[in-house]
């Protein structure tokens, strides 16, 4: 046999006519190469680092962690099947699953649905064997089945041999000669005869007849579990009624609970009951035009881009300090929120999309604080709609989460923005999730949150099942806490809305395209980006999105009440002289600015002079400059500077010494400890900074002076951080391998398997215990792969590396030269070189294998 025909063999088990596998390994060696690529696809965990052989990823794929992670993404019919295999006998046939998720009644639509479940098990390695023997993995069946310390979804309590293993067999004989049936010589016979008897339809309905109608009661009220009840050392009649008969069974002094064989016949043959097979469907609240829908979204894509802006540049000159535990101080958010006019939680999820997209940072200077990045300035002269998709694609896949801002974590201690303990890694995979379901619904469709989060809960049952603790205090409508998944789709549909992506509740085109689905037609149900990458996908939503924004305009109407329109978003240059030349009245379609005596002392500060800012206002206005606001701007600008003030440890001079005499006689300026050294010079007690804010309180306009008596001219833009990366977002998990790597991953499987399972001839001298490497001295080494060498045979190797690592492998030598053996290894599918001195010994194949 060649080389080729012998890795085709390796790659392509022969599956016809095998007998039924007897552990997970032999089920997974039948498989062909798509169905254990399916299986790493599925569950990624297994690959870290990548199996040796089949044995290895059996056994791996039953240790406990990766099966809660494969669990954990099991849709609720997947979940209950696996459920009901767990309180079924080990193995069960497939009639019998059927049946404990139908019941006796039958449904179609379970039967329908069950064989794809059971091949979904089948592929991520949870469910093995042939149909008449399914096997729930050992570490899934004991995380499933019920027991009192977890008790089972299903509700079911123990089987009746479990419940009566520790009963003495006096009591056993008592309880099936109560129940009318034969007494027997030992317990085990006894227990079989009391479950023959409640697994005996027509024979249970005839004892149950016989019951006193406040027993079925008793009954009723366990058969949906919990099974356990509690009794009292004297129980009443109907108790007694049915612990004589083995429907209840002890299992405490006080503690009674229903056999599962009971619970079965009661519930008419269910394991759950509600069997949900089928995903529900997610209702429509309100339909809108799509293209309402997108001029909605657009315009609230403009607002997230202002508001970003207007955060940032309030802090052009270095934000708040940064706790000593992380993050921002209640008090500096609360003052934000007024600032830009919105809730704390609001302006929390503004700071956290500012620092995940790379545009905020802490300074980390020894008094640190936060300030924009040098990012960020970049980031200003983007056009807007790029702009929105630097903000919008970060937080696709950002795990910091802004609602928990306000929460506590699990020591009691409040979570603040931009501090730590706010990364949920769940988060991206439900925002994903969230705004692929919408796009499932018609455009123009705004989606029902009750039946979307209803859809979600459907599809990870057990993700993110455990409350969370946030500010909110979110609940179900029974009083139940929230769920964190439920909670971050929540979250997700408010800040969709908040940043443009839907528009009045529905995806709009920007979004489909930002998501890679279809713009015009629902997309597929698991929506996964068909492999696009996210610059690309962000390109093509700026396209769509820029022409649904309003045009920018370098053009504004000033009034006579001291005000300035903007009637749309101004351009860069504009709109950052006039931050510097007016405050901010009003936002919204058109932007109010107002002129004062402080905004206009602010833009004589940085450097501009009275003839630029009437000029600057005649340029950039649609009608004459009104008067007033000439006359503002020549009255400050004629004060301005006439006070100088410098570093002494401060002082002011002024030409005009009258000017100082009325500064001095005012009681306002005694705080600032202010003494005359000269006709034209004041000497304070203060810093530079605190002497202009007080002469300013006092309302001069004073203008700060370096050591050489020139004026200081104040910039806004002045401060930034270092260079700094965004946050890192948490990862859930190992990342879905990419088809290269499963191809490769199987192919290294199947090699090593065939050389952890081939047949050797073992040396008759020596024998070989299974498992272990073969042991040959030098000498003989040498010899065999010599021959092997020569006649174009395989042989088995063991073989220790540089690191002391010891495997076994498959080789075809090719040639032995310099201490130095070069063949195919089938175990690694690559031709390799191999230092003789490395070989622990060589084993010729067996006939039947050569």
């Amino acid at each position: 046999m060649g080389i080729g025909e012998l890795d085709r063999e390796a790659h392509v088990p022969e599956v016809t006519g095998a007998a039924a596998p007897r552990t997970l390994a032999e089920a997974l060696r039948a498989r062909g190469d798509e169905g254990l690529a399916a299986l790493l696809r599925a569950r990624p965990d297994l690959l870290n680092p990548v199996p040796n052989d089949l044995t290895q990823l059996a056994t791996r794929a039953g240790t406990r962690g990766s099966v809660v992670r494969a669990l954990e993404r099991l849709d609720r019919f997947a979940l209950q099947a696996a459920e009901a295999l767990a309180v079924a006998p080990d193995p069960a046939p497939y009639p019998l699953l059927l049946g404990l998720l139908t019941g006796d009644e039958g449904d179609p639509g379970i039967e329908a649905a069950l064989p794809d479940t059971v091949g979904l098990l089948r592929e991520q390695a949870l469910v093995w064997g042939d149909d008449d023997r399914l096997r729930l993995v050992r570490t899934a069946r004991e995380l499933l089945a019920p027991s009192p310390q977890h008790p089972s979804p299903t509700g079911l309590g123990p089987t009746v041999a479990e419940a009566t293993s520790g009963m003495s067999p006096g009591r056993v004989q008592e309880i099936i000669a109560a129940a009318g049936l034969p007494t027997t010589h030992d317990p085990v016979s006894a227990v079989a005869l009391l479950t023959g008897l409640f697994t005996d339809r027509s024979r249970m309905e005839a004892l149950l007849d016989t019951a006193p109608p406040e027993a079925l009661t008793v009954l009723d009220r366990l058969v949906w579990g919990p099974p356990y009840g509690e009794v009292t050392a004297s129980p009443a009649p109907p108790v007694r009624w049915l612990r004589d008969r083995g429907l209840l069974l002890p299992v405490s002094a006080r503690t009674m609970v229903l056999p599962r064989e009971v619970a079965l016949h009661l519930r008419g043959g269910r394991a759950h009951r509600t069997p949900e097979p089928y995903a529900p469907e997610i209702g429509v609240e309100r339909d809108y035009r799509p293209q309402a829908v997108d001029a909605a979204a657009a315009g609230q894509a403009q607002l997230a881009v202002a508001t970003a802006e207007e955060l940032l540049k309030s802090w052009d000159r270095g934000g708040p300090p940064v706790l000593r535990a992380g993050g921002m101080a209640v008090r500096d958010l609360r003052r934000l929120a007024v600032a830009l006019d919105v809730p704390e939680e609001t302006a929390a999820f503004w700071l956290e999309l500012c620092l995940g997209a790379g545009l905020l940072a802490s300074d980390g200077e020894a008094d640190e604080r936060y300030a924009p990045t040098p990012a960020y300035d970049a980031w200003l002269d983007l056009p807007p709609a790029e702009r929105w998709v630097r903000l919008v694609a970060p937080w696709l896949t950002a795990t910091r989460t802004a609602g928990l801002v306000g929460g506590q974590d699990a020591k009691g201690r409040t979570l603040s923005v931009l501090g730590p303990d706010l990364d949920r890694a769940p988060a991206p995979e439900v925002r994903h999730r969230v705004l692929v379901l919408l796009a499932t619904l018609p455009p123009g469709a705004a989606a029902d949150q009750g039946t979307l989060l209803a859809r979600l809960r459907w599809e990870r049952p057990l993700r993110g099942a455990a409350a969370v603790a946030g500010p909110d205090e979110a609940q179900w409508p029974g009083g139940a806490p929230m769920d964190l998944r439920s909670r971050l789709a929540r979250w997700t549909l408010a800040e969709a809305e908040l940043l443009g992506l839907t528009g009045r509740g529905a995806l709009s085109g920007p979004a489909r395209a930002l998501l890679n689905l279809p713009l015009a037609e629902a997309a597929p149900a698991d929506g996964d980006g068909g492999g696009v990458e996210l610059s690309v996908a962000a390109g093509r939503a700026a396209t769509l999105l820029a022409p649904l924004l309003p045009e920018t305009v370098d053009e504004v109407l000033l009034q006579a009440d001291l005000t300035a329109v903007a009637p749309g978003p101004l351009r860069r240059p504009l709109a950052d002289a006039l931050a510097v030349l007016a405050d901010v009245e009003s936002k919204g379609g058109a932007t109010v600015y107002r002129f004062t005596p402080g905004s206009v002392r602010r833009a004589l500060d940085a450097g501009r002079s009275a003839s630029d800012l009437h000029e600057f206002l005649r340029a950039h206005s649609r009608t004459p400059v009104p008067q007033p606001l000439s006359y503002l701007v020549d009255d400050v600008a004629r004060r301005h500077g006439h006070l100088r003030v410098g570093a002494a440890s401060a002082y002011v001079r002024c030409d005009d010494d009258a000017v100082l005499g009325e500064i001095l006689a005012d009681r306002r300026s005694a705080a600032l400890g202010l003494r005359r050294l000269a006709p034209t010079v004041l000497a304070a007690q203060t810093d530079p900074a605190s002497l202009l804010d007080g002469l300013r309180s006092m309302g001069y306009a004073p203008a700060a002076e370096s050591a050489a008596g020139d004026v200081l001219v104040t910039r806004a833009d002045t401060y930034r951080t270092g260079p700094r990366t965004a946050p890192v977002p948490v990862p859930d998990g190992p990342p879905s391998p990419d088809a290269t790597l499963l191809g490769a991953a199987v192919r290294v499987i199947r090699a090593g398997d065939r050389a952890a399972t081939v047949v050797r001839k073992e040396p008759a001298a020596s024998p070989t215990a299974p498992g272990a490497l073969p042991r040959t001295s030098a000498a003989e080494t040498l010899a065999t792969v010599q021959a092997a060498a020569m006649t174009g045979s395989a042989v088995w190797i063991g073989y220790v590396n540089a690191e002391g690592a010891a495997s076994q492998r498959v080789i075809a030598p090719v040639r032995v030269e310099g201490g130095f053996v070069t063949g195919y290894d089938h175990t690694a599918d690559e031709v390799r070189t191999y230092p003789l001195h490395r070989i622990t010994g060589v084993a010729e194949l067996a006939d039947d294998q050569v």
